[in-house]
């Protein structure tokens, strides 16, 4: 994927750059070893996504599916925190319940 400095990108140059975006973790890495911003790449994948028939519709199609996905990760995290916030109080209550005034502290090493 060679390019020289100041030539516009290719039809293959982003193809190819989505393709590695995809199978990529490091996003920020990519973008710098190709050369261009990370907001770049992401508009390349969006456009190369989109069927041809409608672009205002699909980008409206992407976002929902997206917030959706958000909305779901959301409501786990919820269940989540849940989940611990009632554990901790059950500790704190057998902790409370096994006190005995005058008892002395001890520790372990």
């Amino acid at each position: 994927m060679e390019r020289k400095k100041g030539q516009r990108y290719g039809s293959e140059f982003r193809r190819q750059a989505v393709e590695r975006m995809n199978a990529c973790d490091n996003i920020v890495g990519l973008a710098r070893e190709l050369g261009v911003s990370r907001r770049v790449l992401y508009d390349w994948r969006d456009r190369m996504e989109q069927p041809t028939s409608s672009p205002g519709r699909s980008r409206e199609l992407i976002l929902r599916k997206q917030i959706l996905k958000l909305k779901r990760l959301l409501a786990n995290k919820t269940l989540e925190v849940d989940f611990f916030r009632h554990a901790l109080q059950r500790v704190g209550a057998r902790r409370r319940q096994n006190f005995h005034p005058g008892d002395k502290a001890y520790t372990t090493r």
